[in-house]
């Protein structure tokens, strides 16, 4: 039996939580041996979500199977807040010096920085404070925009559900990745990402703007990007002229629609790439006709 203990703080994000407990929750059901546990300093922990919970005030006796994950907290930084005490950094400590992993979701980073775990490894944390985590904790090597890294038995995850994809890992590597995708499809989880990818995806990137009507568009390309979209039909479909649409849509994401397609049908051919797929099978997926486009858009990105 492998136990999974979550360390929570007040102003815990409840999908910083919930998210990898339902994964361990899930591999559970499927016959994996693994049980859960809520410990905090206090009896009941305020969420940042208004949801108060009930944790107990004892740890478990923990062996180098068992894991300790941190879930973040809402604060405007991983700045002092909130308080851990000296004894709780210290079972963190311990815990990894007797073999054991310990891991973080979003700013529960800085909880690892304090009990001194981060120090000479590789980490992430929520693209919002990765720069004061790294000003924080100097000698810990931040790895900006990535979903999740492994380090000595020191998982950090960047935030909200990059800690279903971190949850997911760990299944993966103690149960093999075939189980990790039978939960992934339990939870309705649409892909299983790999630690590497980008926390923000292409449809995230250029959604920034206030233009509705390249909103819309940017709709009907993420729905069938890996299908032909002409101009035309994308300008009718939101009433307006080509050359008004290739305005609209180059001041607001500063792409055209396109490229905008492209920037989406390369990025599905390197993350099925990233999972053992071949050049030629990630093109045909991503709705690239020749494979060679792949290889030029793929080579023009590494440069």
């Amino acid at each position: 039996m492998s136990r999974i203990v979550f360390l929570l703080v007040p102003g815990v994000h409840l999908l910083d939580l919930a998210g990898p407990a339902q994964v361990f929750s899930t591999a559970a059901d499927f016959g994996h041996p693994y049980t859960l546990s809520y410990v905090a300093e206090q009896p009941q922990v305020p969420t940042a979500q208004g949801l108060p919970l009930v944790a107990g005030a004892d740890w478990p006796e923990l062996g180098p199977e068992d894991l300790i994950v941190v879930p973040g907290w809402r604060t405007g930084a991983v700045d002092g807040r909130p308080v851990i005490g000296t004894a709780t950094l210290q079972v963190l400590r311990d815990h990894h010096a007797r073999g054991g992993t310990v891991a973080s979701v979003c700013a529960g980073a800085e909880a690892l920085g304090r009990a001194g775990l981060l120090d000479g490894r590789r980490c992430t944390t929520h693209h919002d404070v990765q720069d004061e985590l790294a000003q924080r904790h100097p000698a810990a090597v931040v790895v900006r925009d990535v979903l999740f890294t492994v380090d000595d038995r020191v998982i950090t995850s960047a935030g909200i559900a990059s800690g279903i994809d971190m949850a997911l890992h760990v299944v993966a590597t103690r149960h093999g990745p075939a189980v990790a995708a039978q939960v992934a499809r339990d939870m309705v989880v649409h892909t299983r990402r790999n630690g590497h990818e980008p926390q923000s995806s292409a449809m995230l990137r250029h959604r920034s703007h206030l233009d509705d009507t390249v909103h819309r568009v940017q709709n009907l390309i993420d729905a069938r990007f890996d299908r032909p979209l002409p101009l035309p039909a994308l300008a009718s479909a939101v009433g307006v002229s080509e050359r008004t649409l290739t305005r609209l849509f180059s001041r607001a994401t500063g792409l055209t629609p396109l490229r905008y397609q492209q920037a989406l049908r390369l990025e599905h051919a390197q993350h099925l790439i990233s999972h053992g797929a071949t050049i030629d099978a990630a093109a045909r997926s991503a709705g690239f006709e020749d494979p060679r486009m792949l290889r030029r858009l793929r080579a023009r990105t590494a440069v």
